[in-house]
């Protein structure tokens, strides 16, 4: 499957946190694979939640690096990756070549590059705090998935934000401003908390029907890496996980 052309739309106005992608890239690609928070965490939840994809037609939205994208393929899928970092977009090109479409867009804009009720699963991980409105978004991945289409996503748990961030009103939709520790520095990085009942009421009014929900204990290889913070997570969740059905 040839990788089609990068979309040349402009980025969203609401768009955050790119600068800072586009400086991790090279990170990403190099350490993803074993970062604890993605490979002994995030992605053993996520995996969880998904369903048979081979054969299946999966939208990858938000790709980074592609490690999710590689997945599908070894899996058998026929998969669709999206990122709005070009840094981004050519790691995923770097890792998995010309076996996906690989496309630059922005979740924030629509995403009309897709055909009406094409998608079977639509996966976006960790990527959906960097967007304030969910309107567009859950309307696409609602529009692009066919009846009974699933959608998986991971998000920051919005106990964790208001928490670590010290925050003063749980209610309020707000920016957050982090710095993250790369192998080149820090890297300042942005992106929004709201509450669980937002989380859940975009989804619901979407059109979707949620299936499943987890807030997931890390598992032992976590602990092997990173016993204090596996300790921590053991008690305060780091990440939301949701499955939903069109």
């Amino acid at each position: 499957m040839s990788n089609i052309p990068n979309q040349q739309k402009s980025l969203n106005e609401n768009s955050i946190s790119l600068n800072s992608y586009e400086e991790m890239a090279e990170y990403y690609f190099k350490y993803v694979d074993t970062k604890p928070f993605n490979a002994y965490y995030e992605r053993p939840a996520t995996i969880s939640l998904l369903p048979s994809v081979k054969g299946r037609n999966v939208l990858d939205a938000a790709c980074a690096a592609g490690w999710y994208t590689e997945w599908f393929l070894e899996k058998g899928a026929n998969v669709t990756a999206v990122d709005f970092s070009p840094n981004m977009i050519e790691m995923t090109k770097k890792r998995v070549g010309n076996r996906a479409q690989i496309i630059r867009a922005d979740l924030n804009n629509p995403l009309d590059f897709i055909k009406d009720e094409s998608i079977d699963i639509v996966l976006s991980s960790l990527t959906l705090h960097y967007i304030k409105n969910w309107d567009i978004v859950m309307s696409e991945f609602n529009r692009i998935l066919k009846k009974n289409g699933q959608l998986i996503f991971s998000i920051h748990h919005p106990f964790m934000d208001f928490t670590v961030f010290n925050k003063e009103n749980y209610f309020l939709t707000e920016l957050l401003n982090d710095e993250w520790n790369t192998n080149n520095g820090k890297v300042k990085v942005q992106f929004y908390r709201r509450p669980l009942s937002k989380i859940i009421t975009s989804v619901i009014d979407s059109g979707f029907v949620i299936e499943k929900l987890l807030e997931p204990m890390p598992t032992e290889q976590f602990k092997s890496k990173q016993p204090k913070i596996y300790d921590r997570l053991t008690k305060k969740p780091q990440f939301l996980f949701i499955r939903a059905k069109k």
